[in-house]
């Protein structure tokens, strides 16, 4: 009898049987393992906030980390927190009440990194209010989302009254033409739009004046974290440090920014990312590793709620986040 790779009468040595036994292992052998499928699904149409995701997946961080990850914009009529519970989506972009607020349903939502430091919820007005605490005298807009969220912390804190208060429809003309008028923004949209109209604008953002969540949050379920910790874990890991090479060269991470949302010009993501920078979104004024999340910050954001009448006092707080998950980034990203 023949060994494979032999002629009969031949007897094979030592070494040859050795490497076609070897040959045979490699051929019958398991495939390398395949990579781990992750939907993420932003809060919003793309753009420069969202960075630093489509950064690790356009330089290949996710690939490198063995995660296939699909970034899927969100939008106005996509509830990111209903698909996740439903298994549409493996992680979402959230904030710190949406989750606090699920957890008090009794919903297994939990939040494992925060890419900013700061809810970048703020305040635009003319350029004659020079605080926060100038606002006292003006109209102030604010959206159906802003009542339960950042504004009971905001008349408190200075002492105002939803009489003074109007609806934000997001049509910026009746702030452009009334300098009575101030409104809630992001730092990196309304003020956009105002510096193209050449009207000169402030911006204040609420957590410079302690508002105390976190922003633009990786949120997953409880199921996640506790089956498949590692997968989570890659993932968070190579999300911060896409946001890490995002803020030094952001191109790879634009041009597929534009390939989501071909209506987000050059200047208005250049425009974003100044403003990211300016403001210190990813470390936050203490210089913290991107990504950092800590449980003083959680139970700032669960007493600001509570005594603002937006979360029961019963709620497990501490359900709302995970610090398992949290990146090994030492270098700062700003």
């Amino acid at each position: 009898m023949a060994i494979h790779g032999f002629k009969a009468g031949h007897a094979p040595s030592r070494r040859n049987v050795l490497a076609v036994a070897l040959s045979g292992w490699s051929l019958c052998a398991a495939p390398a393992e395949a990579a781990e499928k992750i939907v993420f699904l932003t809060s919003w149409f793309a753009q420069a906030e969202h960075g630093g995701f489509y950064q690790a997946k356009a330089t290949g961080l996710y690939d490198k980390a063995g995660l296939d990850v699909e970034v899927r914009m969100g939008g106005p009529q996509v509830n990111g927190m209903q698909l996740l519970l439903a298994g549409e989506a493996d992680a979402i972009m959230g904030y710190d009440i949406q989750v606090l607020q699920a957890v008090e349903k009794g919903l297994p939502a939990v939040t494992v990194a925060a890419s900013f430091q700061y809810d970048v919820q703020g305040m635009m007005t003319h350029d004659d209010v020079t605080s926060l605490a100038g606002v006292k005298d003006k109209t102030i807009l604010v959206s159906s989302a802003g009542y339960t969220a950042w504004w009971p912390w905001l008349k408190k804190k200075y002492d105002l009254s939803d009489g003074q208060t109007r609806a934000y429809t997001f049509n910026l003309q009746p702030f452009f033409v009334d300098k009575t008028m101030v409104q809630q923004a992001y730092p990196s949209s309304e003020p956009f739009q105002a510096q193209e109209k050449g009207i000169p604008v402030k911006f204040f953002l609420f957590a410079k004046d302690g508002y105390p969540p976190y922003g633009t949050t990786i949120v997953t379920t409880r199921k996640a974290i506790e089956t498949k910790p590692d997968v989570m874990r890659k993932f968070v890991q190579a999300s911060m440090e896409g946001w890490k090479s995002y803020m030094a060269d952001p191109a790879p991470g634009n041009a597929l920014i534009k390939a989501q949302n071909p209506k987000m010009s050059d200047a208005q993501i250049a425009f974003g990312i100044q403003r990211m920078k300016e403001l210190k979104v990813l470390s936050g004024e203490e210089d913290v590793p991107i990504g950092t999340m800590t449980e003083a910050r959680w139970k700032a954001s669960y007493d600001y709620l509570v005594s603002a009448g937006l979360l029961k006092a019963e709620t497990d707080w501490r359900r709302a986040y995970s610090l398992e998950a949290m990146p090994v980034l030492t270098a700062k990203a700003d």
